[in-house]
């Protein structure tokens, strides 16, 4: 059959062909035929074969026929699949009441102090809505209204998010969505980028120095550095620590801001630390958080310096009729709860060690892959034609995807060149699910790797 891959989803990683429809068991065809037929425009399966799950624990979703997958790519069930606890404190919270925040809640207050605890004491005002496309929405009006600016920096295959603003300065959604005039474009901190000589954070430095420039040249004044704090949508990277500084004293010094998108990156991820940017020893003006937050219910936050979004609040109206409200809430002290009662953080650090450490150990020969990188349990394994060259090879990334998905572990691809492996799992992902996702790549290793 014909592949009917639209331009619109033509780049997106190990996407599925609806070409291939009829190739799939009768009860997915069935099912996908009856989701083309309903669904709006833009959506996309992923893998070769789709996957049905209906329910989930821990780091594990079951399929329709009682099969157990390994989930080491879903970063919004952030605490685990259907927690109880969290579950619990929902289901208790539905039962009440669901208001929003123009009446009083002690709950809510309650939570967004214990959460604003876990920031640097000068990052101490929280707005909440109830996506990372919102949340990013809303800091970069805050960001502009501050500044006077228009001016955007990104890096180059950056992504923050689906809202028409943000998707002005979200590169990797592809030519079917262009980016402002006003959004210039850096490189994502490799540090194989740098000259001989020189050091990531002067090429850093110089990057945006550069975007700042060139904004000027055309008449836009800098309002944000927007950067994820993992790099997810360039290839992951997230080390040496350090660099950011560079970056933040140029931002500032042309009255520009910095956002870190946390999104993907925050809440122990990257698991020296609660929040991505602390690694970098930076102070960010205004910090953004999506779902993970509720661990997949819709709040999403956004946490500034007060005197950044200070004359914003005294002079433009924001509510979120969903944003803050009850449930969302609940389910955000639950998540809270579970960092507190299991240690989060501390599982997060071990599991992602022995993570990198063995998928080093098992790729260290391969001729195709150039580099595993990564911090806490956000790994990348970058595969190419040839270690020299470092010439991306999609097709084998691809295959090492689909290869991993059939033997039931769910991992995907990320980077310009949806060459890197995009292994970011729930953060109840333990030694055992390490094991048994290291003996499975293994085997899929030895066969293409």
């Amino acid at each position: 059959m014909t592949s009917t891959l639209s331009r619109a989803i033509a780049h997106y990683p190990n996407r599925f062909d609806p070409g291939v429809l009829s190739e799939l068991p009768e009860h997915l065809q069935e099912t996908i035929r009856r989701r083309n037929k309903v669904l709006g425009p833009g959506y996309t399966l992923i893998y070769k074969e789709p996957v049905e799950f209906v329910s989930g624990h821990g780091a594990h979703l079951i399929d329709r026929d009682g099969n157990d997958y390994l989930d080491a790519y879903n970063n919004v069930p952030c605490v685990g699949h259907a927690h109880p606890h969290v579950a619990e404190a929902v289901s208790r919270q539905m039962a009440a009441v669901n208001t929003n925040t123009r009446y009083v809640q002690e709950a809510l207050v309650d939570y967004a102090e214990r959460l604003l605890a876990t920031f640097p004491e000068e990052l101490s005002k929280l707005s909440i809505a109830c996506s990372g496309s919102e949340a990013n929405d809303l800091a970069m009006r805050v960001a502009r209204f501050h500044t006077g600016g228009e001016g955007i920096i990104v890096t180059r295959w950056a992504y923050h998010g689906i809202t028409r603003e943000v998707a002005s300065f979200s590169p990797t959604l592809g030519a079917g969505s262009p980016l402002g005039p006003n959004v210039r474009l850096i490189d994502a901190p490799d540090p194989r980028l740098v000259a001989p000589g020189s050091t990531l954070d002067e090429h850093m430095r110089q990057q945006v120095r550069g975007a700042i420039a060139d904004l000027e040249r055309h008449g836009y004044r800098l309002a944000a550095l927007i950067t994820d704090c993992a790099y997810s949508s360039d290839g992951i990277f997230t080390d040496p620590p350090g660099y950011m500084q560079a970056m933040v004293e140029e931002v500032h010094a042309a009255g520009g801001v910095y956002i870190a998108d946390e999104v993907q990156s925050g809440f122990a991820r990257l698991g020296e630390s609660m929040w991505g940017f602390s690694r970098h020893g930076v102070l960010p003006d205004i910090v953004t958080m999506g779902k993970p937050m509720g661990n997949g219910l819709p709040i999403s936050g956004v946490v500034f310096r007060p005197e950044v979004s200070e004359e914003f609040g005294q002079n433009v109206r924001y509510f979120n009729t969903f944003g803050g409200s009850s449930i969302p809430v609940a389910a955000g002290a639950a998540v809270l709860d579970v960092f507190e009662k299991e240690n989060v953080q501390q599982r997060v650090l071990e599991s992602g060690n022995a993570l990198r450490a063995g998928l080093r150990e098992i790729t260290k020969d391969s001729p195709y892959v150039a580099e595993v990188r990564g911090a806490g349990l956000f790994v990348g394994v970058e595969i190419v034609k040839d270690r020299e060259t470092l010439e991306p090879d999609r097709a084998l990334t691809e295959d090492v995807i689909n290869d991993m998905r059939d033997r039931r572990i769910l991992i995907n691809g990320t980077g310009e060149s949806a060459n890197t492996l995009k292994i970011r799992p729930p953060l109840a992902f333990d030694s055992a699910d390490v094991t048994r996702f290291l003996e499975t790549f293994a085997e899929v290793a030895k066969n293409r790797l």
